[in-house]
């Protein structure tokens, strides 16, 4: 199967598969493409995970188990996922921070380090709304979530 041109690389230190497994379990219309194994040339172990290919919502990754990375992931690259209603924010916020840590404004990061922006569609329209006053009050409201809700979101918008 042909790859997107651009995918992005996740480096681990040996949880590639894991962290694959996990995502998938997590996202709809996600798969395990290909997993590649280290051969006797090395550097790691002969047998072990290389590389993992596979999709989230039909988006190529690809994951490394690389050794000790050379730098830690860092939360200025991240994933935005735009989510269709509430109940899908809840729940990808709720699989994701699993093992992790939840953050402000929408903000997680997961057990293997990687941050990822959960919000729901419609807050760009409430932020970026024509009236300052209820930009303002989104604002707001958003600054003081950590899991965001719209609902919640449009109320504190229409004051």
């Amino acid at each position: 199967m042909p790859m997107q041109k651009i995918v992005p690389y996740l480096w681990f230190e040996d949880a590639a598969e894991e962290a694959a497994n996990f995502y998938v379990s997590i996202f709809k219309n996600s798969k395990i493409d290909n997993v590649s194994y280290y051969g006797d040339a090395g550097p790691r172990e002969a047998g072990s995970v290389m590389t993992v290919e596979f999709q989230l919502e039909g988006q190529d990754f690809m994951a490394l188990n690389g050794g000790a990375p050379p730098a830690a992931f860092w939360p200025s690259i991240a994933l935005f996922v735009s989510c269709e209603t509430q109940d899908e924010v809840d729940q990808l916020w709720d699989r994701l921070s699993e093992g992790g840590e939840t953050l402000p404004c929408g903000w997680v990061k997961d057990k293997f380090g990687f941050t990822w922006n959960i919000v729901p569609q419609g807050l760009g329209d409430l932020l970026g709304h024509d009236d300052p006053d209820v930009a303002q009050r989104a604002m707001t409201a958003m600054l003081a979530m950590g899991k965001l809700d719209i609902d919640a979101l449009r109320r504190a918008a229409a004051g």
